[in-house]
């Protein structure tokens, strides 16, 4: 559960989500694989550590509030995160979450923290001499920023998959296509030119994440132009997609990394309950082989794409046509 416009509706990132999305990736010829236990080698190069400890054991606090909601969701926030630092279970709540679409139970630690784990893992292989590999990572992670949560997300999956493939490449671009902006992602590299990050996603203007995502945001101090917003028109199909896409693929190769994480949204897609853009099934395969001409060591992080008759369709159009051009 989580409010959208002052009323509680129903979460859309659901169990279902993941169960679509692996039998669609097995169908299309990849072999599923539980990733390995990495700790928190990998996620605390990105996250605090205040903000791990806060995560690890907010519901435990939160339940021993009388009267307290079973999940844990934010009633009030400061404006700016520059005052002081609260000791309260409800005022670290509002310190570390963007909006109240981050509700934390008894199980989102452990399943943020092995969705995390997907990530690393699929970036450990691409390092390890893999071309290419897919993480179903469950919740997605690119609005979580170092030490805040928000839109679905806890952990910087992207971020993390970046993290890991910068330790063997001196240059690492992602590229982000999920229908929203990756705020969290774009506040974790904004001051680092080794990191190029691209996101194409619907106008921020009047759609989530509302405040972030507009094209003067080109990075600071040292990553100043190493961040580049492409906002598209709600509604916005195919061949603009496509156009704009293009615009990307030549910023990357102008950035010439030794890598690249795509952040992988399905809800593009006209017919995502969440609905911005209007990307086609055989849009995504456009998709993908575009991103797979770049024929860089490749990771792919699942972030979002809701509930449809054609989600896994979605995903198996965008593997295809990546493993097309990928492969030549």
């Amino acid at each position: 559960m989580f409010f959208s416009s002052g009323a509680p509706v129903p979460n859309p990132e659901v169990p279902e989500r993941a169960a679509r999305l692996l039998q669609a990736a097995q169908t299309s010829g990849l072999k599923a694989e539980k990733p390995d236990d990495y700790g928190r080698e990998w996620i605390g190069k990105v996250h605090t550590p205040r903000y791990l400890h806060y995560f690890e054991n907010i519901f435990t606090r939160w339940s021993r509030i009388d009267g307290a909601s079973p999940e844990v969701i934010p009633g009030i926030q400061p404006g700016r995160r520059d005052g002081g630092y609260p000791a309260s279970a409800v005022g670290q709540a509002g310190w570390h979450h963007s909006d109240t679409a981050s509700p934390i139970t008894r199980d989102t630690w452990g399943s943020a923290l092995w969705s995390a784990h997907s990530a690393t893992h699929a970036a450990v292989q691409v390092v390890a001499g893999d071309s290419a590999a897919y993480a179903l990572c469950r919740p997605p992670g690119h609005h979580a920023s170092a030490e805040v949560a928000g839109g679905f997300c806890y952990f910087n999956n992207t971020a993390i998959a970046a993290e890991v493939l910068r330790s063997a490449h001196s240059r690492v671009a992602i590229l982000d296509v999920d229908v929203h902006h990756g705020n969290g992602t774009q506040s974790i590299f904004y001051r680092r030119s080794d990191l190029l990050t691209v996101s194409i996603h619907a106008d921020p203007v009047r759609f989530y994440p509302f405040f972030w995502g507009y094209p003067e945001e080109c990075g600071d101090g040292e990553g100043l132009g190493f961040n580049c917003n492409l906002p598209l028109q709600r509604g916005t199909a195919d061949d603009d997609y496509a156009n704009t896409l293009s615009a990307a693929i030549e910023r990357i190769r102008t950035f010439d990394p030794g890598a690249l994480v795509v952040a992988l949204g399905l809800d593009a897609y006209l017919g995502d309950p969440l609905r911005g853009l209007a990307v086609t099934t055989g849009g995504f395969g456009r998709i993908g082989e575009q991103v797979g001409t770049l024929r860089l060591p490749t990771v792919i992080v699942q972030e979002g794409g809701y509930l449809s008759d054609a989600l896994g369709d979605n995903l198996a159009a965008f593997l295809a046509g990546f493993r097309e051009k990928h492969a030549v």
